[in-house]
């Protein structure tokens, strides 16, 4: 599933990804591939990203993150808040 993360500044991270788990309001949730479409608010917190890196490759992603992490199959960054939507097996967050 593609996730995308995206600040008012810049795309941190564009790739595709096995699971996300991400800083609810409620508390932590995860998303895997085929969730059903959802949309949630963030708080702030650690939202932890696990990557297809074999899918990945040879791709060129403009997202901050991409280049940092293009071989680690998982990382973690700190988001202050934001909106997350979740539709055809594509993760879109608005993040702070």
């Amino acid at each position: 599933m593609l996730l995308e993360v995206i600040t008012p500044d810049e795309m941190l991270f564009k790739g595709n990804v096995s699971h996300v788990v991400l800083p609810g309001l409620d508390g932590s949730f995860g998303v895997l591939s085929n969730h059903a479409p959802m949309i949630s608010a963030l708080t702030e917190g650690e939202m932890k990203v696990e990557q297809v890196v074999a899918e990945n490759k040879g791709k060129e992603f403009d997202g901050k993150y991409n280049e940092e992490h293009k071989n680690d199959e998982s990382f973690t960054f700190t988001i202050k808040g934001g909106m997350m939507e979740v539709k055809d097996n594509k993760i879109m967050v608005l993040a702070e």
